[in-house]
C-alpha cells in the first residue's frame, strides 16, 4: 500500500555519510532527488556505499514511519555500519588513538595500519576454515571498524579497493589535515542507522531485487560500467563487477519494476549501459534514460577528472531538464591542502 510523505514533514538536521566512497551520489543529489517518488512504502538501496542518498532522503523525513533496507555485497562495508551502530563510544575511542598516531607518523602511520593491522586482522575473519561474507561482517569489531574508517579517510580518494588476494591494497592519500575523526558525526550517524526501522543487510543485489514489488522505493548505484579500458573500478569485492553483472542487474531491475517497484539507477553513460537500458523490455516496464553532468572523482591524474555525463534511468514519469548538478570543482593541487 503506497503511503504519502505527510505535507511539511520535519526535516532533520542533515548527516554526511560515514566514509568517502568510489561513485558517491552527493554531487547529483539535485538530479536524484527529482525523480524522488511522491509516494512509496518501503525504501531499498542494493548497493549502499556510501548511502548519499538514503542520508538525503532521511534528513527530508521522507522516510519518517516507513522501514528502510540498507544492502550491500561488501562484508567490510556492512560489518563497519553495523559495528558504528552498536558500538560508537568504542569506534570513536580507537578512531582518535588512530588519528593522534597520524599526527605524529604520517604516512608511516598509514601503511602499518593498512599493512601489519587492518590486513592481518581483517584475514582473520575472512579466511578461516568457516569463514564467509556473513561471518565477516558479523565478526567486525570496534577496532577494526575504526580502522577500516581511518583507512577511508587517510587513503587516496577515499576508495575501498581489494587485491586477487582479498587484501586492502589502497595507497595513502594526499591530504595536508584530514578530518580523521568527528565524534558527533559519527554518534549522528549510529543514531540514524539505530532507527527501528532500518536495517544494514549482507546481500547481493539479486536477492535484493528479487523481494521488491509494489509499494516500494529501490535505489541502485552499482559500480560503473567503464568507459574505457583504463577508467575501470569494481573492486570493492576481489570478484568486481564486470559486464556480465551489469545484464544481471538490467534484468532483476526490470523485474522490480514490472512488480510495481519504483526504481532509480545510476550509471555511466558507457554504450553497454545504453544498450542495456533502451532495450525494448526496460521500455515496456517504463524505464527512460536521462543523462546528466558530473564529474569523474577517482581518476589518479587532476586533468583527467573533467566532466562527463552520467546516466539516471529510472520508471518516474519526470523530466531533468534544466537540471544542473552540484559539480565538483577541486582539481588535485587544491585538494592537497583541504580537509579531507
Amino acid at each position: 500500500m503506497h503511503q504519502i510523505s505527510p505535507p511539511g514533514a520535519a526535516c532533520r538536521p542533515p548527516v554526511r555519510p560515514p566514509l568517502k566512497w568510489a561513485g558517491g551520489k552527493r554531487q547529483l543529489l539535485p538530479a536524484i532527488g527529482r525523480l524522488y517518488p511522491e509516494r512509496f512504502g518501503r525504501y531499498t538501496e542494493a548497493f549502499f556505499g556510501s548511502g548519499a542518498v538514503f542520508f538525503d532522503l532521511f534528513a527530508s523525513g521522507r522516510l519518517a514511519g516507513r522501514p528502510a533496507r540498507l544492502c550491500d555485497v561488501n562484508p567490510d562495508l556492512i560489518g563497519c555500519y553495523r559495528t558504528l551502530r552498536d558500538y560508537p563510544d568504542q569506534v570513536i575511542a580507537a578512531l582518535e588513538e588512530l588519528a593522534r598516531e597520524y599526527r605524529k607518523h604520517g604516512e608511516r602511520c598509514y601503511y602499518d595500519v593498512r599493512d601489519r593491522r587492518f590486513n592481518p586482522a581483517r584475514a582473520v575473519i575472512t579466511a578461516g576454515e568457516d569463514a564467509n561474507p556473513r561471518t565477516a561482517a558479523d565478526a567486525y569489531t570496534p577496532g577494526l571498524a575504526a580502522m577500516l574508517i581511518f583507512l577511508n579517510r587517510t587513503g587516496f580518494n577515499g576508495l575501498f579497493r581489494l587485491n586477487r588476494s582479498g587484501g586492502f591494497n589502497v595507497p595513502v592519500g594526499r591530504y595536508a589535515d584530514p578530518r580523521i575523526c568527528d565524534p558527533a558525526h559519527l554518534r549522528a550517524v549510529a543514531d540514524t542507522f539505530a532507527s527501528q526501522e532500518i536495517s544494514l543487510e549482507l546481500q547481493s543485489f539479486d536477492t535484493t531485487l528479487a523481494t521488491a514489488g509494489e509499494g516500494d522505493f529501490v535505489y541502485c548505484d552499482p559500480p560503473y560500467a567503464p568507459l574505457s579500458r583504463t577508467s575501470s573500478f569494481a573492486s570493492y569485492t576481489a570478484d568486481g563487477f564486470g559486464t556480465a553483472d551489469q545484464a544481471r542487474l538490467q534484468q532483476a531491475v526490470i523485474g522490480a519494476c514490472g512488480r510495481g517497484a519504483t526504481v532509480i539507477l545510476s550509471n555511466s553513460s558507457a554504450p553497454e549501459i545504453l544498450e542495456l537500458y533502451s532495450a525494448p523490455d526496460a521500455r515496456r516496464v517504463g524505464l527512460v534514460v536521462h543523462r546528466v553532468p558530473a564529474r569523474r572523482s577517482i581518476n589518479s591524474r587532476a586533468l583527467s577528472r573533467g566532466p562527463v555525463d552520467e546516466l539516471l534511468i529510472s520508471n518516474v514519469g519526470a523530466t531533468l531538464d534544466m537540471i544542473q548538478p552540484v559539480v565538483l570543482q577541486a582539481q588535485m593541487s587544491s585538494r592537497s591542502g583541504r580537509r579531507a
